[in-house]
């Protein structure tokens, strides 16, 4: 997968575990930190859509530990979105440490109406810009 969007983190100590690794829930927490900064860059991002009365829930997650990250690394997390359909949309990530794999993971999406709950789609305004940056 070919990322075009990244930003950095830095492990703090409360997002490790006693044996001073980062803890598995961190990495959620760092996939939505990169997907808010990557919606940002597109019309207000994420406030925008609460502002328009839509929310855009997260109805599945999945992360592949493939080495620990400790206190204090400094990591990359590149991500992506795709396979936008309606109201859903999928992100997909790479975590790094100096250029190399320590996770990686995806995020599926759900764009609802923020009264009823019911789904609507994603705005043309974001699907239009989303799709210009990934092409």
């Amino acid at each position: 997968m070919e990322f075009r969007f990244e930003t950095e983190v830095r492990v703090r100590f409360a997002e490790t575990d006693a044996q001073g690794i980062a803890h598995h829930a961190a990495y959620l927490v760092w996939f939505e930190m990169t997907r808010i900064d990557y919606l940002a860059r597109f019309r207000g991002g994420y406030p925008e859509l609460r502002a328009e009365g839509i929310e855009a829930l997260t109805v599945e997650a999945h992360v592949r530990y493939l080495q620990p990250a400790r206190f204090d690394d400094r990591l990359t997390i590149r991500c992506a979105c795709a396979d936008m359909r309606g109201a859903r949309f999928r992100f997909d990530y790479a975590v790094e440490r100096d250029g190399e794999a320590v996770a990686d993971g995806w995020t599926r999406h759900a764009c609802v109406d923020a009264r009823s709950h019911r789904p609507t789609r994603v705005p043309a305004w974001l699907a239009e810009a989303i799709a210009s940056s990934e092409a």
